[in-house]
């Protein structure tokens, strides 16, 4: 016999109709480009050794399926996506850290945004570990 509180999940779940997203509902070009504002701003953000292991674990959670473990774009989601290679100085060289930030938090192409999952600073830190990946 099922709990009251399970047999009214399950009821629920068979009468609340899912919402689908409206076929009309304008979505954002893929590449468009990033507004000049937003190419031009600095990273407000000193990194510590706490922030950037959470923006480590964060990587690992969101991002790494893709762009790989150490961001040499060879995630098992990513196989065939022809993503950079952040290990690779010349990857985001002509990136600025405003640029990345922006990335990160709108998405780009079949990538999610991280806004409304991570806080400025949060993302601010990403920013700063992706370009760490070059570094070694």
């Amino acid at each position: 016999m099922l709990k009251p509180a399970l047999a009214l999940s399950l009821f629920l779940l068979t009468i609340v109709p899912r919402q689908q997203p409206a076929a009309d509902a304008p979505k954002p070009a893929a590449d468009a480009p990033i507004p000049a504002a937003d190419a031009a701003k600095v990273n407000p953000v000193k990194p510590t050794a706490a922030s950037l292991a959470k923006a480590r674990k964060m990587y690992g959670y969101d991002c790494a399926m893709c762009h790989g473990a150490t961001g040499n774009g060879k995630g098992d989601v990513g196989a065939g996506m022809n993503l950079k290679d952040y290990t690779d100085p010349a990857a985001l060289h002509d990136f600025t850290d405003g640029q990345l930030f922006y990335i990160i938090q709108n998405g780009r192409g079949q990538m999610q945004g991280e806004a409304g999952r991570q806080n400025n600073e949060e993302i601010w830190n990403m920013v700063i570990l992706i370009r760490s990946f070059s570094h070694k």
